[in-house]
């Protein structure tokens, strides 16, 4: 697919003019005052009245909830049509393993049809859309690149303006939204795991991402998906937001969502991450490792069912007790210390490294032990650049 970074029209979608004035005035008023934060879930009497008489399709998770109840018992219960469920990677209940297929089937709970889009079957087909007149999209994301909710969410709007399907994007916080730093994906290594030309961290809400795929022109032969996003009350992107559901199984809480934009890339290296642990994305570790001073053990369990180095000690560093506090960048001395220290036979990095950096020039960097100023400096003029396409987007008041 070829995806074109152009500046392009201001593009805000087609959300009505008084929802955005709603905004405006919500973002002047925290000034002065808090206003309660609500997720677009929650602002059903904004887009209720777009489902009535509709047959409607979600895509969704465990994530996709109003208050305590998931957004699909909600919908029902207040009498709109849904007629099936689409989920992404980790399945509508979250508890498959990252990278592994999600099978179609049944919703246990409500009894309507599972389509999976994940696998080899990531963009619903005509066949999917087939008597659904809108889809409602709510997933929570955690605002990087590598994580495939957005990508899941740039497929469903593309098979939405082939086959003339409205989409209402239920806008949620961003946790990580409060920065935006990392190499920008150059499109020769596009992929599911990074399918833009945006850096690591973009600080964007799914509800914005949206509008700049939309906006940007990222969708196959230049179509424009019928977009609504229902923004969010009481959210800037000053805001840490706490994740009140666990995303996915191995980013258990606010400790892991953090680290995550500059852990995961050890997933393209010989390291593990936790995966099999009780504290996934808060460990780095190898066998091999040269500092023993700490060590963990890799299990089977639900989420990581073959974890990387199963039952064996990995020696490495702990992250538990890291300040995430203190984030405002990706920690680019973690990467140079856990390279420096490998002390195994296997190269340290894999291809799938790549993909996740977005560039081959970080693990070129990395292997020339350049300094984290000259490794920064090699991404500031791309990042630059999508500083201000991004400003076209946002909903919010900016960090």
């Amino acid at each position: 697919m070829l995806c074109v970074m152009a500046v392009g029209l201001y593009a805000y979608s087609e959300i009505a003019e008084n929802e955005i004035a709603k905004v405006e005035s919500a973002v002047q008023k925290t000034e002065q005052t808090t206003i309660p934060l609500k997720v677009g879930a929650e602002r059903m009497e904004v887009y209720l009245p777009l489902l009535q008489g509709k047959n409607v399709g979600v895509v969704g998770n465990q994530t996709s909830v109003v208050k305590q109840t998931h957004l699909v018992d909600t919908l029902i219960k207040r009498g709109v049509s849904v007629k099936k469920i689409f989920t992404p990677e980790h399945g509508f209940r979250g508890t498959a393993d990252a990278g592994a297929s999600v099978n179609n089937g049944v919703d246990e709970v409500t009894g309507l049809p599972l389509i999976s889009l994940y696998g080899k079957h990531k963009k619903p087909t005509p066949d999917d859309f087939q008597g659904i007149d809108v889809i409602v999209f709510d997933i929570q994301d955690v605002g990087a690149r590598f994580y495939t909710y957005i990508s899941t969410m740039h497929y469903v709007m593309e098979a939405c303006a082939e086959n003339n399907v409205p989409c209402i994007v239920l806008d949620r916080p961003n946790p990580n939204g409060f920065y935006v730093d990392g190499p920008v994906l150059k499109l020769a290594n596009q992929s599911f795991v990074g399918m833009h030309p945006v850096p690591i961290v973009h600080g964007m809400t799914i509800g914005e991402y949206a509008q700049m795929i939309n906006g940007e022109k990222w969708l196959a032969n230049d179509v424009k998906c019928d977009l609504k996003v229902i923004p969010c009350e009481g959210y800037d992107h000053t805001v840490k937001y706490k994740i009140p559901i666990p995303p996915s199984p191995n980013l258990p809480n606010m400790q892991a969502i953090y680290l995550y934009p500059t852990l995961c890339l050890f997933e393209g290296t010989v390291m593990s991450v936790g995966r099999g642990t009780d504290f996934p994305f808060q460990v780095v570790g190898h066998p091999q490792y040269k500092d023993s001073t700490f060590f963990f053990r890799p299990e089977s369990r639900t989420g990581a069912s073959s974890p990387l180095y199963e039952n064996k000690k990995c020696y490495g560093k702990d992250f538990r007790t890291y300040d995430v506090s203190k984030i405002h960048s990706l920690d680019i001395s973690i990467w140079k210390e856990m390279y420096k220290k490998y002390g195994g036979n296997e190269l340290f990095f894999n291809r799938f490294f790549i993909k996740l950096a977005g560039t081959p020039d970080l693990q070129r960097s990395i292997e020339l032990g350049l300094s984290e100023e000259k490794i920064r400096e090699s991404w500031k003029q791309d990042l630059d650049l999508f500083r201000q396409i991004r400003q076209k987007y946002l909903l919010y008041k900016d960090f």
